[in-house]
Formats: C-alpha cells, sequence, structure tokens
C-alpha cells in the first residue's frame, strides 16, 4: 500500500506543467489530459451499488459456519470416508452459487449504474465539454451549476453566487458562499449560484472521497432480514462448540467410552456419527437464499428502469408504511408551463397590460418584461424561471451589475442594474409572493390583499411569483439573514410591479400509483415547498383527500412529541424548508415508521438520506441521486409498485425457507444433545443426513425463494421462524428417537435403524414443506409429490442404498417408522396450526400465518 501510495505521488509530480492563466482561460490540452489518464491521475471511484468483490468473498467465506464444516471435512477426509463429505460438496456449491449470483447482479448493477452516471462539464482546449465523472483528470477545470454533485477535491477558479451545501461531510445544514480559491471538496452539493473549479485530487487518493462514501454511501441499510441472518448467527456462535462437545462425547460413550473407542477403533464411527450431528445444525443454505432473493430481484427491477443502490432496499420498501412525497418531480413531473402574467399597480392592484402565453406579443416591452426575459435566459436558471425563455424573448440591452441565484432557503433571485439603465435601474427581485412580508415596503403597496390573491391562484394549482422592484440605493446586500433566507438580506422598500402563474404538469400515473398505495395501508405526506394552497391542489389532482389548505411549514410546532402529533393527523404541507423536511422524516421515525422519501432535487438530499429509503428520480439532481438507495432511472413514479412486490417477494418467501432452514436447525440441535446426553448412537450417517437435507430443504429453498408471493410484510419476521421451528423440531425429534428406540429395543442393527430413521425424519420433513408451502397450488403440489417421489427412490434404488449403507428393516421396525411417521405429520399439522392462531390473533384481522401467502 505504501509503495502504491508513492507511485500515485511521483505519478502526480512528474506530469508535466500548466499555465494557470492558460488553464483558466482553456482548460486541459487534449495531450495533458492523455498523459494524466496514462500516469494513473483519472478520477475512477469505487462502486457504490452493491458491495465489492472483497466483501463479497469475505461475507460468503470468512464464517464461522463455514469454518466449522471445513473442520467436518477434514475429519473426514482424515477417516478415509470420502463418500460421506456431500454435506462439504453442498456447502462449496453454495458459496460458489452465491458468489456466481451476488458478483453476476454486481456486474450489472455496476454496468447500469456507469450507463446512467450523470455527466460533468470540463474545460478542454478552450470548449466546454461533457464527460463522466471518472474521465476527470488531476488539473481539469469542472464548471458547476445549480445542483451538481461536486465530482473531485478541488480549489475555485470562478464564483458567481456559488453557494455550497457541505452538509454530507461535515452535517452542518448551512450552505456555504464560496470564493475564488477556496477549497471545494467531493460529495458536496450546489444549492445556488454557478463556478469553476480546478481539480486538485481525483478518486479515491482525494481524502474528501472517503469522507463523501461514508457519509453519503455507508449508513447501514435498515434490513429486518439482515439483521434476522446476524442474530441467528451470533446465537449458534454461542451454543454450538459447548453442543459439539456434548454430541462428541456422547457418541464415544455410545461405542464404550473414550479408551474403549480408541482402542477398539471405534472412534472413527464415533468421530462420523458426531461430524452427522453437527454439520446438520448448521443453517448453511439459508443466508445464500436469502442473498439470491436479493441479487435476482436486483437484476429483475434493473430491467424496469429501476436502480438498487443497495440490494436489501427492495426489502425496505416492502416494510414502509409512510411515503413522503416531494410535491414537484414526483407528483408532478418537474417541468412547468408559464401560464399568465399580470403587471401591477403601485397599489398592488392589477393594472391593464396583462400577458397570456397564446397571445400575441404586446406592443413594445416594458422594463418588467425585460427582466422577465433576462431571468429566463440565465443558463442557470431554475425550472419555473426558465419557462419564462418562451414567452419573453426581449432581452434588456445593459448589462446587469450583480445578480443573486435562486436557492430554496432564500426562496428568490434577484438582479441589479445600474443607473446608467435608464428605467431598468435598481434591483429586481422574482421570488414568493411572501418576500413583500419580509422587508418594509412602500406604505402605499397593499401587501395583504395581494397575498390573498395569490392565495386564490394557489388554490387552483397555480404557482405563483411575484417580480418587484426596489431603487438603486447600493448593492444587494450579501450579508446578514433575510426574512427567508441566508446570505442575501432583501432589498428595503420594494414595489410589486408583475404577479406570474405558472402550472406544474401532473404525473399521469401518480393518481394509479397513490391509490394503489392506499389500498396497501400505506400513509402519504406531501412534502412541498411550494404555498400550502398550491401543494394542496396538486395533492386533489391525484386524489388525495385534502381538507382545506394543506399545512403551513412555518406554523409547525419545534416541540418533537407535538410534531409527531401533526404528522399523524396531516397529509399534505406546504413551505417547507430542506431542513423541515429532514426534522419531519426523523420525526415519523421516532414514532416507529418505516419511511421512505422522493424527490429530485437538491432539497430534497438531507430528508431522503435520513429516511429509511430514499427514492430518486433519473432526472434529478446528482447529488440528491448520490445519497439515495434506490433511483427510478426514467423517472417514472409508477414503478414502485413493482418494488413494493418484489420486497414482500423477498421477505416472505425469506420467511419460508426460514420456517425449514430454522426448524432443520433446531431439531439436529436437539437430536445431537439427546443422543449425546443417552449415549445413543446417532441414526444417520453423514451422507444420509445430507440427501435428507436435500430433499426436505436444498431443492425446494431454490424454489421458495423465487416463487411469487404478494403476502404484505408483518413485523416479525424472526419471532414467527422461531415459533414454527420449535413445535415442528419437537414433533420431528419425538419422532425419530421414537423410531430409534423402537430399533435399540429390538436390537436391530445399525443399518436398519439409520435407514428407517431416514425414513421417518425424510416423511415429516416433508410434511413440514407441505405446511410452509400454503396455500397450496398445482405447482407447490408437485414439488412435494417430486419430493416424495425421490424419497422412494433414495429408499428403493440398489445403487442408492449401497452409497447410503440402507439395510431394510425388519416388518416391525417399518412398521413403527409409518406409525411414529403419521403421528410426527400430525404433531407438525397441530403445532403449526397452534402458531398461526397464536401470530394471527396478534398481526389482526388480514394476516394469518401461511395461509395468508397468497399466489
Amino acid at each position: 500500500m505504501a509503495a502504491q501510495k508513492t507511485a500515485i505521488r511521483d505519478a502526480a509530480e512528474t506530469r508535466s506543467a500548466v499555465d494557470p492563466e492558460v488553464l483558466e482561460a482553456d482548460g486541459l490540452s487534449s495531450v495533458q489530459v492523455l498523459e494524466r489518464h496514462r500516469l494513473g491521475l483519472d478520477n475512477v471511484q469505487p462502486r457504490t451499488t452493491s458491495r465489492s468483490v472483497t466483501d463479497i468473498l469475505r461475507t460468503h467465506l470468512m464464517t464461522l459456519f463455514n469454518l466449522i464444516i471445513g473442520i467436518c471435512a477434514l475429519a473426514i477426509i482424515v477417516l478415509g470416508r470420502w463418500l460421506d463429505l456431500l454435506f462439504a460438496v453442498a456447502a462449496v456449491a453454495n458459496v460458489f452459487i452465491g458468489l456466481f449470483q451476488e458478483y453476476s447482479a454486481k456486474r450489472k448493477l455496476d454496468a447500469i449504474a456507469l450507463l446512467h452516471q450523470d455527466q460533468v462539464r470540463v474545460l478542454r482546449d478552450g470548449m466546454l465539454l461533457e464527460v463522466h465523472r471518472e474521465q476527470i483528470v488531476l488539473d481539469d477545470v469542472v464548471e458547476l451549476r445549480r445542483g451538481d454533485e461536486v465530482p473531485a477535491d478541488g480549489a475555485v477558479l470562478r464564483s458567481e453566487g456559488l453557494d455550497v451545501d457541505e452538509s454530507m461531510l461535515t452535517g452542518e445544514s448551512d450552505a456555504v458562499a464560496k470564493r475564488r480559491d477556496d477549497r471545494l471538496l467531493s460529495g458536496t452539493a450546489v444549492v445556488a449560484g454557478s463556478g469553476r473549479f480546478r481539480v486538485t485530487a481525483v478518486g479515491e487518493r482525494a481524502h474528501a472521497v472517503k469522507l463523501a462514501t461514508e457519509a453519503k454511501q455507508y449508513q447501514k441499510i435498515n434490513s429486518e432480514l439482515r439483521r434476522a441472518m446476524e442474530r441467528i448467527a451470533f446465537w449458534l456462535s454461542l451454543v454450538l462448540l459447548p453442543i459439539v462437545a456434548v454430541v462428541l462425547n456422547g457418541q464415544m460413550q455410545a461405542f464404550g467410552g473414550w479408551g474403549s473407542a480408541w482402542e477398539t477403533g471405534q472412534w472413527r464411527d464415533a468421530v462420523l456419527t458426531s461430524v452427522s450431528s453437527v454439520t446438520a445444525m448448521i443453517p448453511q443454505g439459508l443466508a445464500l437464499m436469502t442473498t439470491i432473493a436479493f441479487a435476482v430481484a436486483a437484476v429483475s427491477l434493473s430491467k424496469e428502469n429501476v436502480l438498487l443502490q443497495e440490494q436489501p432496499a427492495v426489502e425496505v420498501l416492502a416494510r414502509v408504511d409512510v411515503v413522503c412525497l416531494d410535491k414537484t418531480g414526483t407528483l408532478t413531473d418537474g417541468t412547468i408551463a408559464f401560464h399568465g402574467a399580470t403587471a401591477l399597480s403601485p397599489q398592488g392592484l392589477p393594472a391593464v397590460r396583462r400577458r397570456d402565453p397564446r397571445s400575441t406579443a404586446l406592443e413594445g416591452t416594458e422594463e418588467w418584461e425585460q427582466v422577465l426575459a433576462f431571468f429566463g435566459a440565465d443558463e442557470r436558471a431554475n425550472a419555473t424561471a426558465a419557462a419564462l425563455r418562451a414567452p419573453y424573448t426581449a432581452l434588456p440591452r445593459h448589462r446587469a451589475a450583480s445578480q443573486v441565484q435562486f436557492s430554496s432557503a432564500r426562496r428568490f433571485s434577484a438582479v441589479s442594474f445600474a443607473q446608467d439603465a435608464g428605467g431598468l435601474a435598481g434591483h429586481w427581485v422574482l421570488g414568493a409572493p411572501e418576500i413583500l412580508r419580509g422587508g418594509a415596503t412602500d406604505a402605499r403597496v397593499q401587501t395583504e390583499a395581494l397575498l390573498r390573491r395569490t392565495d386564490e391562484l394557489s388554490s387552483q394549482g397555480l404557482r405563483t411569483m411575484l417580480l418587484a422592484h426596489a431603487p438603486l440605493e447600493g448593492p444587494l446586500p450579501a450579508t446578514g439573514t433575510g426574512p427567508l433566507g441566508r446570505g442575501h438580506r432583501l432589498p428595503e422598500a420594494m414595489v410589486p410591479v408583475a404577479l406570474l402563474t405558472f402550472k406544474e404538469n401532473v404525473r399521469p400515473e401518480a393518481h394509479a400509483t397513490l391509490e394503489y398505495f392506499r389500498e396497501q395501508n400505506i400513509a402519504l405526506k406531501v412534502i412541498s415547498g411550494d404555498s400550502p394552497k398550491t401543494a394542496a391542489a396538486v395533492a386533489r389532482e391525484v386524489g388525495m383527500v385534502v381538507e382545506g389548505d394543506a399545512v403551513d411549514a412555518s406554523t409547525l410546532p419545534e416541540d418533537p412529541a407535538a410534531l409527531r402529533e401533526v404528522l399523524e393527523h396531516h397529509g399534505v404541507f406546504g413551505r417547507v424548508s430542506p431542513e423541515q423536511k429532514r426534522t419531519m422524516v426523523e420525526a415519523l421515525k421516532a414514532a416507529g415508521h418505516v419511511v421512505a422519501m422522493t424527490g429530485d432535487g437538491v432539497n430534497d438530499a438531507l430528508a431522503m438520506k435520513k429516511a429509511d429509503l430514499g427514492i430518486a428520480m433519473g432526472d434529478g439532481a446528482p447529488a440528491t441521486k448520490a445519497v439515495s438507495r434506490m433511483v427510478l432511472l426514467d423517472g417514472r413514479f409508477d414503478r414502485l409498485p413493482s418494488v413494493l412486490e418484489q420486497g414482500r417477494k423477498v421477505i416472505a418467501n425469506t420467511e419460508r425457507v426460514a420456517h425449514l432452514f430454522l426448524s432443520k436447525t433446531a431439531y439436529a440441535i436437539l437430536l445431537g444433545l439427546i443422543y449425546g446426553l443417552l449415549f445413543w448412537e446417532f441414526p444417520f450417517l453423514p451422507r444420509q443426513f445430507s440427501t435428507v437435507d436435500f430433499l426436505m430443504i436444498g431443492f425446494p429453498a431454490f424454489f421458495l425463494a423465487l416463487m411469487p408471493n404478494p403476502r404484505r410484510y408483518r413485523p416479525g419476521f424472526l419471532r414467527r421462524s422461531m415459533l414454527f421451528s420449535i413445535p415442528t423440531a419437537i414433533a420431528i425429534v419425538l419422532a425419530v428417537v421414537t423410531v430409534s428406540a423402537f430399533g435399540r429395543y429390538l436390537q436391530e442393527p445399525s443399518a436398519a435403524i439409520q435407514t428407517a430413521a431416514t425414513l421417518c425424519l425424510t416423511a415429516v420433513g416433508l410434511w413440514v414443506l407441505n405446511v410452509a408451502l400454503r396455500p397450496l397450488t398445482l405447482p407447490r403440489i408437485a414439488l412435494i409429490a417430486m419430493m416424495y417421489l425421490l424419497l422412494g427412490a433414495v429408499l428403493l434404488v440398489p445403487i442408492s442404498q449401497q452409497y447410503h449403507l440402507f439395510a431394510m428393516p425388519s416388518a416391525e421396525l417399518l412398521a413403527a417408522a409409518f406409525v411414529a411417521s403419521i403421528l410426527g405429520c400430525g404433531l407438525v399439522e397441530v403445532g403449526s396450526r397452534a402458531v398461526t392462531a397464536l401470530t394471527s390473533r396478534r398481526a389482526g384481522p388480514g394476516n394469518t400465518g401461511p395461509a395468508a401467502d397468497a399466489g
């Protein structure tokens, strides 16, 4: 590692020098770019769509279970019983299948992520080019605009109102103004203005990348399945070693004690049966099935243009009970059309002149129309200001003296023209109508009457903006705290000049998607930065029931308990700041909800990071997509029902698989302890137990993990699996111990007892499979029937009998095995029904155990 760092440092020092003035004017030349690529000074960064190859290998290989299986396999090899290594072959196959599935999914998801990566604008050879962020090289000049994520560390060369949100790195929510020579860190986001910077550190070599990766990507996802797997592994790691000691001692005692077993050589048989008992206790395929289910779901969703930045995200959406929706870009498609403009008198009342987008241009162009043309033509304009380009084309002939870019914190943008600009001279402010409430306005302005008018328009679903003018009595104040934002104060004595209205285009699929969520008992919260009336109007348009106006976020209580109360009883909120969005998400989580947050703008990033699941639109800001767990690549909100269905399938099918695996672990532990404490010879060889495992679980689990299953999510997955496995395991153990005891009573040979026990264990185990698969459908019945046929073949085909070392039991023992199997199946049925009744009472109506699984 040290040698690699030295080589990188040497490469950076040996690159060709650049003239600072030439670099700022023209950027790097093509030759200089190629040189830096050759030296490895490009911006290649680690993939974040899934675990790294190292993590995948470590997860599948370096486990306690694999260690125990490896020791058992080594013991079998030393004993020379190669045919009893089937359990090890199955374990190795499980590892390779898991590695292949997850690595294949990783490659596909990484390729999709790279394909849909946002382009970065760089200055090269005097031209502004768009390249992938990984094609950036050291010393590149990168241009930034509002909504961009800073792709590498650097130093500012030019700033035009450049404000950067560094909360992803520092936790401070206030935007930081950047000026020339200020440092920029990768992973931060531009919230206002524009500028250019020189790249000073790229890729993993930038210290900020490590911080950004940790801040925005590795906040461990709230996965119930992963937590359950970790808890199972932890519990087993505590009890497995002492149980192994009991089993080994019991088997040695069964063959005459430690001394006698060593003298007679029967220690080999004791070790062999101990291995059979111990390997059966390990649910080695459970984590594999979960991984495969996640990987298959991720790849399946990628075909529907849904990118999972972390695979368990599909499970989280299935557990979500509150979805917070940003109105713009989610319920609406993010496009805004100009609706109309009304010139206002000095008293704030409508004047004679009115602009309609369908009408021809008015005779002459007034100064305020030129100002609107200026705002619309700005390449850094937000979506609302950009909608002014079509109706207003007459740009002012004078250059602006200064300009303030729009930010969601300020809620206004402004431009100033000098005194020599004639009628244009002064400060022009374009922003939310509430800006009039903040400053000292002219006494003649009827502020409240005008605001009532804007409220009426907002209630019709129109977005309103106000153009105001203030005398030129100095530059627009750039310090202090204004009424609606930090960093710039509003000018004094503003006079309203024109009232503008805009119309957002509601997504056609939004109504059906929200109706689907309501049917699934998922609460919806519309959290918008727009006025409460506009937010309420759009919510009604997509089918939500809103009584009166939306809640004005400025009136929300600061007390967490009071805020949670408001959030429980209201569904639509307007005038919500980015910090409030984050606070609302935190309050919902504190109330016990699993929260998803959708959005597309920089102002949604803070809330999306705090949510259990952040869902970004594919055409959203790069910074927003960077902190999300899931990206809707085509921006279609109606993709979410498919994600929900995939998540439900993963959770419900994993629960079914867990029923089988934990039942196996439970009965294997009980059998090991009972036979170890009774000093009885364990009634299965490793090869026999491996075959039983394949018939009961191994083969069916692959189908179970991928079957359709739309059952709604219910919390308590691990508890239900444990409740299911305990009575099931007791029923199996009673049946097997009964057969073994009867065989010992009849003084049957070990091979005959093993054959009868294998028959009994598999027959009862397949009834457990029957219960786990309910409600039974034709494919499920066919799967169970196939397993019974395979059981018959295992017991009756001569080559199988030779391999498994089976011996035909006596008629009495065979009859006892059939009776014990029937009684065992009956106990499994009684136990499962009792567990179903218990869990259904806790879950309430509509979700009643296995019978609630449809599909």
